[in-house]
Protein backbone atom coordinates (compact mmCIF):
# COMPACT_ATOMS: atom_id res chain seq x y z
CA UNK A 1 0.00 0.00 0.00
CA UNK A 2 1.02 3.59 -1.00
CA UNK A 3 2.74 5.53 1.87
CA UNK A 4 0.42 8.54 0.49
CA UNK A 5 -2.88 5.82 0.39
CA UNK A 6 -6.34 7.94 2.02
CA UNK A 7 -9.33 5.71 2.26
CA UNK A 8 -12.53 8.08 1.27
CA UNK A 9 -16.30 7.40 1.71
CA UNK A 10 -18.75 8.15 -0.97
CA UNK A 11 -20.64 10.27 1.24
CA UNK A 12 -17.33 11.86 2.00
CA UNK A 13 -16.99 13.06 -1.56
CA UNK A 14 -20.37 14.38 -1.81
CA UNK A 15 -19.92 16.18 1.58
CA UNK A 16 -16.55 17.29 1.56
CA UNK A 17 -14.58 18.92 5.06
CA UNK A 18 -14.69 22.60 4.62
CA UNK A 19 -10.78 24.24 3.77
CA UNK A 20 -9.04 25.75 7.01
CA UNK A 21 -6.03 27.17 7.25
CA UNK A 22 -3.83 24.55 9.73
CA UNK A 23 -1.53 25.36 12.02
CA UNK A 24 1.59 22.83 12.06
CA UNK A 25 4.84 23.21 14.02
CA UNK A 26 7.90 21.17 13.39
CA UNK A 27 11.53 20.53 14.48
CA UNK A 28 13.77 18.06 11.96
CA UNK A 29 17.09 16.21 13.08
CA UNK A 30 20.32 17.98 11.80
CA UNK A 31 21.00 14.37 10.42
CA UNK A 32 18.59 12.46 8.28
CA UNK A 33 18.84 9.00 9.14
CA UNK A 34 15.18 7.45 7.45
CA UNK A 35 13.33 7.52 10.47
CA UNK A 36 9.64 8.03 9.99
CA UNK A 37 8.15 11.50 10.91
CA UNK A 38 5.98 11.96 13.71
CA UNK A 39 2.55 13.67 13.62
CA UNK A 40 1.34 14.54 17.07
CA UNK A 41 -2.21 15.70 17.39
CA UNK A 42 -3.32 17.85 20.90
CA UNK A 43 -6.77 17.17 22.80
CA UNK A 44 -9.36 19.41 22.61
CA UNK A 45 -8.32 23.20 23.99
CA UNK A 46 -5.20 22.45 23.40
CA UNK A 47 -2.86 23.48 20.07
CA UNK A 48 0.59 22.18 18.66
CA UNK A 49 2.45 24.32 21.36
CA UNK A 50 2.08 21.88 23.75
CA UNK A 51 4.34 20.09 22.18
CA UNK A 52 6.68 22.55 20.99
CA UNK A 53 7.34 23.35 24.59
CA UNK A 54 9.75 19.69 25.07
CA UNK A 55 8.71 17.02 22.55
CA UNK A 56 9.08 17.82 19.14
CA UNK A 57 12.91 19.51 19.91
CA UNK A 58 13.23 15.78 21.77
CA UNK A 59 12.20 13.77 18.92
CA UNK A 60 14.49 15.83 16.50
CA UNK A 61 17.36 15.48 19.07
CA UNK A 62 17.02 11.72 18.87
CA UNK A 63 16.50 11.52 15.14
CA UNK A 64 12.92 11.79 14.35
CA UNK A 65 11.52 14.28 12.39
CA UNK A 66 8.86 16.09 14.37
CA UNK A 67 5.47 17.66 13.47
CA UNK A 68 2.57 19.17 15.38
CA UNK A 69 -0.84 20.61 14.09
CA UNK A 70 -3.22 22.92 15.85
CA UNK A 71 -6.79 20.79 14.66
CA UNK A 72 -9.44 23.46 13.42
CA UNK A 73 -10.36 26.24 16.14
CA UNK A 74 -7.46 25.86 17.89
CA UNK A 75 -3.82 27.45 18.08
CA UNK A 76 -2.85 28.97 15.22
CA UNK A 77 -5.54 27.64 12.54
CA UNK A 78 -8.21 28.94 11.59
CA UNK A 79 -11.56 29.87 13.35
CA UNK A 80 -14.11 27.14 13.26
CA UNK A 81 -17.09 26.87 15.78
CA UNK A 82 -18.83 24.40 13.57
CA UNK A 83 -16.33 21.70 13.66
CA UNK A 84 -16.62 18.22 14.19
CA UNK A 85 -14.97 14.94 14.91
CA UNK A 86 -14.80 13.99 11.16
CA UNK A 87 -13.16 17.57 10.35
CA UNK A 88 -11.01 17.27 13.20
CA UNK A 89 -9.63 13.06 11.63
CA UNK A 90 -9.63 15.38 8.11
CA UNK A 91 -7.52 18.21 9.17
CA UNK A 92 -5.06 15.11 10.77
CA UNK A 93 -5.05 12.75 7.22
CA UNK A 94 -4.11 15.13 5.11
CA UNK A 95 -1.25 17.06 7.35
CA UNK A 96 -0.25 13.59 6.97
CA UNK A 97 -0.63 12.51 4.05
CA UNK A 98 1.48 15.97 3.25
CA UNK A 99 4.72 14.74 5.28
CA UNK A 100 7.20 13.35 2.97
CA UNK A 101 7.08 9.85 4.51
CA UNK A 102 4.59 7.13 5.99
CA UNK A 103 3.71 8.49 9.42
CA UNK A 104 3.27 7.89 12.93
CA UNK A 105 0.41 9.54 14.72
CA UNK A 106 0.20 10.12 18.32
CA UNK A 107 -2.51 11.68 20.03
CA UNK A 108 -3.28 12.96 23.21
CA UNK A 109 -6.54 13.18 25.06
CA UNK A 110 -9.39 13.93 22.99
CA UNK A 111 -6.46 14.08 20.53
CA UNK A 112 -6.21 10.20 20.63
CA UNK A 113 -9.99 10.16 19.34
CA UNK A 114 -9.10 12.18 16.30
CA UNK A 115 -6.02 9.70 15.87
CA UNK A 116 -8.14 6.80 15.58
CA UNK A 117 -10.73 7.78 13.26
CA UNK A 118 -7.83 8.87 11.14
CA UNK A 119 -6.15 5.70 11.26
CA UNK A 120 -8.88 4.30 9.57
CA UNK A 121 -8.44 6.75 6.35
CA UNK A 122 -4.90 6.64 6.67
CA UNK A 123 -2.21 4.17 6.69
CA UNK A 124 0.03 5.30 9.38
CA UNK A 125 3.39 3.37 10.16
CA UNK A 126 2.06 3.13 14.22
CA UNK A 127 0.15 4.86 16.54
CA UNK A 128 -0.03 5.97 19.98
CA UNK A 129 -2.51 7.12 22.08
CA UNK A 130 -1.59 9.51 25.06
CA UNK A 131 -3.62 9.71 28.34
CA UNK A 132 -6.50 8.58 25.65
CA UNK A 133 -9.85 10.23 25.99
CA UNK A 134 -11.52 7.95 23.19
CA UNK A 135 -15.20 9.26 24.58
CA UNK A 136 -18.50 7.75 25.55
CA UNK A 137 -20.60 8.14 28.53
CA UNK A 138 -18.52 6.55 30.99
CA UNK A 139 -16.07 9.07 29.70
CA UNK A 140 -18.49 11.80 30.57
CA UNK A 141 -19.18 9.73 34.39
CA UNK A 142 -15.44 9.90 35.09
CA UNK A 143 -15.29 13.32 33.82
CA UNK A 144 -18.52 14.63 36.02
CA UNK A 145 -17.06 12.76 39.23
CA UNK A 146 -13.69 14.62 39.24
CA UNK A 147 -14.64 18.04 37.79
CA UNK A 148 -18.67 18.41 38.07
CA UNK A 149 -18.24 22.42 37.99
CA UNK A 150 -15.94 22.79 34.64
CA UNK A 151 -18.01 19.25 32.67
CA UNK A 152 -21.24 20.11 33.16
CA UNK A 153 -21.14 23.40 31.12
CA UNK A 154 -19.58 21.44 28.02
CA UNK A 155 -22.66 19.15 27.96
CA UNK A 156 -24.79 22.61 27.27
CA UNK A 157 -22.98 23.80 24.52
CA UNK A 158 -20.01 25.38 26.77
CA UNK A 159 -16.34 25.07 27.33
CA UNK A 160 -15.19 22.18 29.26
CA UNK A 161 -12.98 23.52 31.61
CA UNK A 162 -10.04 21.24 32.86
CA UNK A 163 -8.24 22.86 36.32
CA UNK A 164 -4.40 22.76 36.97
CA UNK A 165 -4.71 19.52 39.35
CA UNK A 166 -6.58 17.50 36.53
CA UNK A 167 -3.57 18.71 34.57
CA UNK A 168 -0.56 18.29 36.16
CA UNK A 169 1.24 16.96 39.14
CA UNK A 170 2.09 18.76 41.72
CA UNK A 171 5.87 18.73 40.41
CA UNK A 172 5.20 20.92 38.38
CA UNK A 173 5.86 24.96 39.43
CA UNK A 174 2.58 26.80 39.66
CA UNK A 175 3.99 29.73 37.57
CA UNK A 176 4.82 26.85 34.27
CA UNK A 177 0.77 25.30 35.50
CA UNK A 178 -0.77 28.88 34.87
CA UNK A 179 0.91 29.86 32.14
CA UNK A 180 0.21 26.57 29.94
CA UNK A 181 -3.79 27.11 31.56
CA UNK A 182 -3.91 30.36 30.49
CA UNK A 183 -3.29 29.36 26.33
CA UNK A 184 -5.90 26.72 26.84
CA UNK A 185 -8.73 27.10 24.39
CA UNK A 186 -11.97 25.46 23.58
CA UNK A 187 -13.08 22.60 21.19
CA UNK A 188 -16.30 23.85 19.02
CA UNK A 189 -19.63 22.69 20.59
CA UNK A 190 -20.94 19.65 18.07
CA UNK A 191 -17.00 18.03 18.29
CA UNK A 192 -17.44 17.96 22.71
CA UNK A 193 -20.97 16.38 22.16
CA UNK A 194 -19.49 13.85 19.54
CA UNK A 195 -16.99 12.95 22.01
CA UNK A 196 -20.37 11.68 24.10
CA UNK A 197 -22.37 10.20 21.96
CA UNK A 198 -20.42 9.40 18.69
CA UNK A 199 -19.76 6.03 17.02
CA UNK A 200 -17.00 4.05 17.77
CA UNK A 201 -14.23 4.67 15.11
CA UNK A 202 -13.40 1.92 12.14
CA UNK A 203 -10.86 -0.90 12.35
CA UNK A 204 -7.34 0.91 11.23
CA UNK A 205 -6.13 0.50 7.94
CA UNK A 206 -3.39 -1.91 7.61
CA UNK A 207 -3.65 -2.94 11.83
CA UNK A 208 -0.58 -0.60 12.40
CA UNK A 209 0.67 -1.34 16.36
CA UNK A 210 -0.22 0.78 18.74
CA UNK A 211 1.29 2.26 21.95
CA UNK A 212 -1.16 3.44 24.51
CA UNK A 213 0.39 5.54 27.86
CA UNK A 214 -1.10 7.37 30.55
CA UNK A 215 -0.63 7.94 34.05
CA UNK A 216 -2.52 5.68 36.93
CA UNK A 217 -2.95 9.00 38.52
CA UNK A 218 -4.20 10.99 36.13
CA UNK A 219 -7.53 12.64 36.98
CA UNK A 220 -8.81 12.87 33.91
CA UNK A 221 -8.59 9.46 32.49
CA UNK A 222 -8.98 6.45 34.98
CA UNK A 223 -7.05 3.39 34.88
CA UNK A 224 -9.75 1.48 33.82
CA UNK A 225 -10.04 3.99 30.33
CA UNK A 226 -6.26 3.34 29.73
CA UNK A 227 -6.59 -0.67 30.17
CA UNK A 228 -9.78 -0.66 27.91
CA UNK A 229 -8.49 1.76 25.10
CA UNK A 230 -4.79 -0.37 24.95
CA UNK A 231 -7.37 -3.75 25.05
CA UNK A 232 -8.61 -2.45 21.59
CA UNK A 233 -5.53 -2.62 20.30
CA UNK A 234 -4.49 -6.02 22.02
CA UNK A 235 -2.26 -4.32 24.36
CA UNK A 236 -1.78 -3.34 27.70
CA UNK A 237 -0.73 0.50 28.86
CA UNK A 238 2.41 1.60 29.52
CA UNK A 239 2.42 3.88 32.80
CA UNK A 240 3.62 6.43 34.50
CA UNK A 241 2.74 7.38 38.14
CA UNK A 242 2.99 10.34 39.76
CA UNK A 243 2.05 12.02 36.83
CA UNK A 244 -1.00 14.59 35.14
CA UNK A 245 -3.32 14.45 32.54
CA UNK A 246 -0.84 16.86 30.60
CA UNK A 247 2.23 14.12 30.60
CA UNK A 248 3.95 16.63 27.61
CA UNK A 249 3.90 19.62 29.95
CA UNK A 250 4.23 18.48 33.42
CA UNK A 251 7.71 18.56 34.95
CA UNK A 252 8.82 14.76 34.32
CA UNK A 253 7.91 15.30 30.54
CA UNK A 254 10.81 13.68 29.12
CA UNK A 255 9.83 10.00 30.50
CA UNK A 256 7.09 9.44 28.06
CA UNK A 257 8.67 10.31 24.82
CA UNK A 258 11.63 8.59 25.76
CA UNK A 259 9.31 5.39 25.90
CA UNK A 260 8.08 6.11 22.96
CA UNK A 261 11.28 6.86 21.09
CA UNK A 262 12.11 3.64 22.72
CA UNK A 263 9.44 1.54 21.47
CA UNK A 264 9.64 3.08 18.02
CA UNK A 265 13.22 2.57 17.81
CA UNK A 266 12.37 -1.59 18.88
CA UNK A 267 9.97 -2.14 16.17
CA UNK A 268 8.09 0.81 13.98
CA UNK A 269 10.28 3.12 13.10
CA UNK A 270 12.91 0.10 11.94
CA UNK A 271 13.26 -0.18 8.14
CA UNK A 272 13.52 -3.80 9.07
CA UNK A 273 9.80 -4.54 9.87
CA UNK A 274 8.32 -7.94 7.93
Amino acid sequence: MSDRVRVMRSWEWARPVRPVRREVLGATPELEEGRPPLLFVPGFGHGAWVYAEHWLGHAAARGFPAYAVSLRGHGGSGPAPDATLRAYAHDVVQVAAGLPRQAVLVGHGAGALVVAHALARYPARAAVLVAPVLGGWATFGAALRRNPLGTLPAVFGGGLRLHRRQLFSDELPDADARRYTGRLGRAARRAQWRLLTGAEPEPPVGRPPVLVLGSPDDRVVPPSALTGAARRYDSAPLLFPGMGHDLMLDARWQEPIDAILDWLDKGPARDDRP
